[in-house]
């Protein structure tokens, strides 16, 4: 099994893992433990928190469990929406790394987009990511309209955007928007929530090439240049998700599913920014 995690280069110099680990609904640390150790194992490197999610500490404590370098794995965390603002976004974050029992993590993002403290909370971490807090800075959830927002007084743009990206929702316009400006767009939900991987276009792709439904889509993320976080607490699915890197899907194959695209969400829809519409 060639599970060799391919990096992407961020616009700031740091080097991301294209393929990362979501640990959204991942809960008490005997679980956190194995599930971190299984994922390492594996071969994965990055491994993405938030402060919504609750579990930044058990994370931390399954991280300092691993007893390995800390360059050897990439840690992403979000500010949740209630605590952003420009020093509430400081102080949670302060309190994030303790939990997470780290000088600094890799990436911070904003986890939403929200009207009140849209700029204030972006200043918050280019000032953190000054003080080495954070090695990179980014957006989770924002669409073109709220990064062109931002860049009306952003200092340095996010190097990164993650949002919901499966077969259902491919979100072409926003990829090639990220592109187009140097931000790595990074799939939440790549797998669909598990809700797509009987879809009969899937599973006779993945028949072809021996693999699984589930391995098929997340090789169109990576074929597609785009980073993804798939989440699973089951061994198996974990050594199966990082099992991708000895096929290829073919031209006609990625355009099938490419087709599959229906624009369905699973998770919420980002709210646009008031004063932008105001504004323009």
């Amino acid at each position: 099994m060639n599970n060799q995690v391919k990096m992407l280069t961020l616009a700031d110099g740091q080097q991301m893992p294209q393929e990362g680990f979501g640990l959204y609904k991942v809960h008490g640390q005997e679980t956190m433990n194995q599930t971190i150790s299984d994922a390492y194992k594996a071969g994965c490197r990055l491994f993405d928190t938030a402060q919504l999610y609750k579990n930044e500490a058990e994370v931390g404590v399954a991280l300092h469990r691993l007893g390995v370098p800390r360059d050897h794995f990439f840690v992403t965390t979000k500010i949740a929406e209630v605590n952003q603002g420009y020093q509430r976004t400081i102080d949670s974050f302060k309190e994030s790394l303790r939990k997470l029992q780290l000088d600094a993590v890799n990436l911070l993002l904003i986890h939403w987009p929200t009207e009140k403290h849209f700029f204030t909370t972006w200043r918050a971490l280019e000032d953190l990511k000054q003080a080495g807090l954070t090695r990179s800075i980014g957006v989770s959830n924002y669409q073109m309209i709220h990064l062109q927002y931002l860049a009306t007084q952003a200092h340095e743009m996010p190097v990164v955007n993650q949002i919901e990206r499966h077969p259902l929702l491919n979100q072409a316009p926003l990829v090639k928007f990220d592109r187009d400006h140097q931000i790595v767009t990074q799939a939440w939900s790549p797998l669909g929530r598990g809700k797509i991987l009987d879809n009969p276009v899937l599973t006779q792709i993945a028949k072809v090439h021996g693999k699984s439904p589930a391995q098929v889509i997340l090789r169109w993320h990576l074929q597609g240049g785009v980073a993804f976080i798939p989440k699973s607490v089951h061994t198996a699915r974990i050594q199966q998700n990082l099992d991708i890197y000895d096929f290829s899907l073919t031209t006609d194959e990625m355009a099938k599913i490419n087709q599959l695209n229906s624009f369905h969400r699973f998770g919420k829809e980002p709210a646009l920014v008031y004063e932008y519409n105001q504004k323009w």
